[in-house]
């Protein structure tokens, strides 16, 4: 108990208020030195109070690692990206964002707590050519730590550094609370200077509890491809959800209110836009196309990297969201995570292409059905019906016989 209150406490300090509201939209009014503005009313609004703390320093955390990578976008050379063994990229970002994300969360629960399921590992750089880019690593995050101000002189060492990024490596499971990060979901968005989010989300028992998106590239007016023209060129959003609690936008910032955001409304298919992965390997997008072609859908596709998908979709951008990957991958839990919250709390529904929900009990990866889908409650019997029609269409095609 007296560690708890400990970390109440620093989570207290952390995030002033300039003033008290049991409103979301009070988010907007709290001050912070170079992070999000999350007061200690405003978190109270969250009516699911057993992960208000939680709620509040994954924002704290997921804020920091997002201006490290914000700081490694501006200035991303050659030499800061190596190719993993399934030749997806992964930068210094990559591995300071998870680094941070681990060091924030391990210092502030109570011990024994924590454990943390996230995408990279540390073994590429504990070898020989792994050691510049170590400590390139290292000085990020030692400045990313010295500009936010409230850790007092900290300075993390390269094995800090290390142990940090390594302790992602927990199985998950069905019982015990686990955090589940993507340091960089969209990394080739982040190396191409596009869209990318840092993803962080909490599993109890199995089930996504609360999710918080860091999207520093996203606009905060709508993106979607028939949406009036903005005058808004402002980038950069913060989406928080848990259980019960409904989701907020707030700008990356924090110099615009929080505010609580909704999928839309639309119950026409025929008027829905639909979004999907930029990268044509990560999905099938003639799969998409033809599922778009039976539901009536006219409006092009809005293609964009990472989960700031499930954030744009979330607001309302969009209002289906088609992921179909190539055979033979695997998804894993931190693609979806956040972003599953993120979308069922502001009213939407995700389940694969059976209609099943997701399941995050499994471990590492999702064991599901062909796809995953994300819709509005009105939508959802149209969208899984044609879904499985295009399915059935692509079978047969591959046979080479027709459909019945």
């Amino acid at each position: 108990m007296q560690a708890l209150g400990a970390r109440r406490a620093f989570l207290r300090s952390s995030f002033p208020c300039s003033r008290s509201s049991s409103s979301w939209k009070a988010l907007g009014n709290c001050r912070a030195p170079s992070i999000v503005r999350l007061g200690r009313r405003g978190v109270g609004a969250i009516r699911s109070m057993a992960y208000e703390d939680d709620v509040r320093l994954a924002i704290k955390a997921v804020s920091l690692a997002s201006r490290l990578c914000q700081a490694v976008q501006r200035k991303l050379v050659a030499n800061e990206t190596q190719a993993k063994a399934d030749q997806s990229p992964v930068t210094v970002a990559d591995y300071g964002s998870q680094a941070l994300v681990s060091w924030v969360l391990e210092r502030e629960l109570p011990p024994g707590t924590f454990h943390l399921i996230a995408e990279e590992d540390s073994e590429d750089l504990r070898a020989e050519d792994g050691s510049e880019m170590l400590k390139r690593i290292t000085q990020l995050v030692n400045e990313t730590i010295a500009a936010d101000g409230s850790f007092g002189s900290t300075v993390l060492s390269e094995d800090d550094v290390l142990t940090a990024i390594s302790r992602g490596d927990s199985p998950g499971g069905p019982s015990g609370r686990y955090w589940v990060l993507d340091p960089i979901d969209g990394t080739r968005g982040f190396v191409r200077g596009d869209q990318y989010a840092v993803a962080l989300g909490l599993l109890d028992n199995g089930e996504v509890v609360a999710g918080v998106l860091g999207c520093p590239n996203l606009p905060l007016a709508s993106i979607a491809a028939n949406g009036a023209a903005s005058d808004d060129k402002a980038v950069g959003c913060v989406f928080a959800a848990s259980r019960g609690a409904g989701t907020v936008m707030q700008s990356m910032d924090g110099s615009r209110e929080a505010q609580r955001v909704y999928v839309s409304s639309v119950d026409d298919s025929k008027l829905a836009a639909f979004c999907e992965s930029f990268e044509a390997a990560h999905s099938k997008q003639g799969l998409t196309a033809n599922i778009a072609r039976i539901l009536g859908v006219s409006a092009p596709p809005i293609r964009i990297d990472s989960q700031a998908k499930y954030g744009a979709m979330a607001r309302g951008d969009a209002v289906i969201y088609l992921r179909f990957p190539h055979a033979g991958y695997r998804e894993k839990i931190w693609d979806h995570a956040a972003g599953l919250i993120v979308i069922t709390e502001a009213g939407g529904e995700v389940f694969d292409a059976a209609g099943k929900p997701l399941d995050f009990s499994k471990g590492r990866f999702l064991d599901l059905e062909k796809g995953i889908i994300a819709t509005n409650p009105s939508l959802r019997s149209a969208v899984l019906a044609a879904v499985q029609t295009a399915i059935k269409e692509e079978e047969s095609a591959l046979k080479g016989v027709s459909p019945l």
